[in-house]
Formats: structure tokens, sequence, C-alpha cells
């Protein structure tokens, strides 16, 4: 059985990304190299055959993706998983942590100039943020940095690949309006995900994340 057969095979099977170590491991015979060189061939093989799908590296893994174009058919089936949508104020908070990681929940307000609890209480909890750490200052705040989820969400193989920072305003632009138009073209789809909160009207005390915060708050 050919190289590009086996890596091909254990990525379709998988749901998250695998690195080439652990794609590896399929095979007594295989090594990271030769999956690293079975990627770039299935990938050559794909992008000549025009096909919907891709071979996508995420954070230090890799996984093979619908592109990106061909969204908008697949949210007509429930069956599909959607990715969370995130509402402007998501996506800022986003970008504010992953230019400034670690970063505390103050200093987040400060950029933003309004409260950024709620959302932050959504990233934490659809795994796109993660607390970090503590800060030195003054009862040692809760850092916040954002995670592999969020460089999967994004198809950011690191933090590297994100936009220069003069460059966000129009990113951001282009995200919102993307966000906007597949919301228009999918009857009935709410803005924000059936599982996730709503970044801005979620209140839920009793949460893992508003725990800490209370906790940061009482330190």
């Amino acid at each position: 059985m050919k190289v590009e057969q086996i890596v091909e095979a254990t990525l379709f099977a998988s749901q998250t990304p695998l690195t080439a170590d652990e794609v590896a491991r399929a095979d007594e015979n295989l090594d990271a190299e030769r999956v690293v060189e079975a990627i770039r061939t299935l990938r050559d093989a794909y992008e000549e055959s025009e096909r919907a799908f891709q071979i996508y590296q995420l954070g230090d893994g890799y996984q093979i993706l619908t592109r990106p174009e061909y969204a908008p058919y697949l949210e007509r089936f429930d069956s599909v998983p959607r990715a969370p949508h995130l509402s402007p104020a998501a996506l800022e908070t986003l970008a504010i942590i992953a230019y400034r990681n670690p970063i505390g929940r103050i200093e987040i307000e400060e950029v933003r100039g309004v409260s950024a609890s709620s959302v932050l209480r959504t990233l934490l909890d659809w795994e796109l943020v993660e607390v970090v750490g503590r800060g030195e200052g003054l009862g040692r705040p809760l850092l916040y940095g954002v995670t592999r989820m969020f460089l999967e969400h994004f198809g950011l193989k690191d933090l590297s690949d994100l936009p220069a920072p003069d460059e966000l305003p129009v990113v951001l632009g282009e995200l919102q309006q993307a966000m906007e138009a597949e919301l228009e073209s999918a009857e009935g789809l709410e803005l924000e995900s059936s599982d996730g909160p709503d970044p801005e009207s979620s209140e839920d005390p009793e949460t893992p994340a508003a725990q800490e915060e209370a906790e940061e708050e009482a330190t």
C-alpha cells in the first residue's frame, strides 16, 4: 500500500488535526519526514484535480477539511457540524488577545472601551481562549491567551500567520462582511450558534469561567 494512501486514510478518519509523528504511528515503516512528503504529494493531487477538500496545517497538525468556498452549500444540512458564529464583539476581543497574548480582562476592556466579562465567558466556553496564568498586578488578575482551537477555527498554522496589526481593522471588516453574507444566505439561521451562549447577553454566574472571574474579583 502506498504511503500517500495510508496518510490520506489516517487524516480522513481523524476528527482532529494530527501531527506528522502521530500519523507516522499508523505504520511501522513511516516516519515524520515521509508523512510530510506524502502530505505535499496529496495536496498537489487535490489541487490538480480541483477537489472540494484540501489538507490544511492547523497549529502543528494536519487535517482534511472542506474548502471554505463550499461552506454555504454545507450549511443547508443540519447534519454538518457548524463552527460558532462570532459576533463583532467576539472578533474584536479575540484579536486583542491574539496580538497581546497573554492579557488580562481589565486591559482588554481598556482597549475595547466596554465590559469584556460576557464575551470572555463565551470564548472560554467555545475553547477559543484559555486562562494561561496570573498577572503580577494588584489581585494577580487572570491572564488569557488563544488556544489551538483558535488556530483551527481560523485556519492558522501559528500566530505568525496573523495579519500585521495595522491591517487588523480591514481584516475584521472583511470577516464581519463574510459573516453577514453567510447569515443572509442561510434562511432561518440565527446569529449565534444554538450550541453556544450569546456573547453579549450570557450572564450565567454558575459557569466555570464566571467562577474564575468571581475568584479574580475576590482576590
